[in-house]
């Protein structure tokens, strides 16, 4: 854990926390990746498992300052205020591009996945035929996630919970987007789309000093949805922490094979060149969310025509996408090297 920063690293990790945000947001992409390329994944779950028994006694006690110091609050204030500003901004900026822009911004990101399984992989030594089985698995997991069929939606605050726990993998386990997974439990318009127009709704009443919104049941029920995926995210980010400390600490090689082949197996789900597949209903008629967007269903993917003048755009922006990770790349590691061995 880097104890001390210069003000520049503290705005390259604010940086970072933009860049994590914005991957987190979108189906298919790992923020996770982002913490791991550019070098502070490691002490980023260092610090999330920080949260113990031992820092809220500090915290219980009143000694604040030790209990900052203990959970690494810098590092993190910093890297979690990037995520939110770019919640607001940058994501937002993000949807827009792949509104009108989609094959692009897709290329990017596949250009931006296999940088990363470069740069993981550059150092990585296949010594024996264990790690070549795990990295395997990974890359089996990936491509598996990829093509599942998405669940019906389901707002049962149980298994929303299990949804909040599940949807912080993005963060924390590079290759797996939390989006993605949200896509796949059927859940993500709901959690996603819905309950936080809902918050959002709430909020604006509230500065209005209008309480009607507490006589409305389907209002209510959605924010009891927030409210519960909210708790799993904060559950999960943790003991998934914990998790993964003890399994880079003790397992690292085995997590490294697994992560590689995770990320290489990712790569299915930001396949540039595909369509969209929307939800229907029993007559065909496709299906909106609340705010009258049609809902993703899936995603039929296909080669591109080589004699296109888009496919060739496509690639020069995969070689972008490369170079944007192998530049954070070469930065992070002249900060923080991942030690491979």
């Amino acid at each position: 854990m880097q104890s001390t920063r210069t003000f520049s690293d503290k705005i390259f990790l604010f940086l970072k926390g933009l860049a994590m945000g914005a991957a987190n947001k979108v189906p298919g992409v790992s923020g996770g990746v982002v913490a791991f390329v550019t070098g502070f994944y490691e002490e980023f779950i260092y610090s999330l498992q920080k949260f113990n028994f031992k820092s809220f006694k500090l915290l219980f006690n009143a000694r604040f300052k030790s209990f900052f110091q203990y959970i690494n609050a810098k590092f993190l204030g910093i890297l979690i205020f990037g995520m939110v500003v770019s919640y607001f901004s940058i994501s937002k900026l993000l949807d827009f591009l792949i509104e009108s822009y989609e094959l692009n911004v897709w290329s990017t990101f596949f250009g931006m996945i296999v940088g990363s399984i470069y740069y993981i992989g550059k150092d990585f030594k296949i010594r024996s035929i264990r790690t070549i089985v795990f990295i395997t698995l990974g890359v089996v997991a990936g491509l598996g996630i990829s093509f599942l069929k998405p669940a019906t939606e389901n707002d049962n605050l149980l298994f929303v919970f299990f949804c909040g726990i599940i949807s912080v993998s993005g963060m924390t386990l590079p290759g797996l987007s939390g989006s993605f997974i949200l896509i796949l439990l059927g859940n993500y318009v709901l959690l996603l789309v819905d309950s936080v127009n809902a918050l959002y709704d709430t909020m604006a009443d509230v500065v209005r000093l209008d309480f009607s919104f507490t006589q409305d049941p389907k209002r209510t029920r959605l924010l009891q949805v927030l409210g519960s995926f909210t708790a799993g995210s904060f559950f999960g980010l943790i003991t998934l922490s914990h998790l993964l400390n003890y399994v880079l600490k003790y397992y690292k090689k085995i997590a490294f094979s697994i992560i590689i082949g995770f990320i290489t197996g990712s790569l299915g789900v930001v396949w540039p060149w595909k369509e969209k597949i929307f939800k229907k209903d029993q007559l065909g008629n496709t299906i909106l969310d609340t705010s009258g967007d049609p809902i993703l269903d899936n995603y039929s993917r296909y080669w591109p025509e080589l004699s296109q003048l888009s496919t060739w755009v496509g690639f020069s922006f995969i070689i972008i996408g490369i170079l944007i990770v192998l530049g954070l790349a070469w930065y992070g590691n002249s900060k923080n090297k991942i030690n491979y061995s």
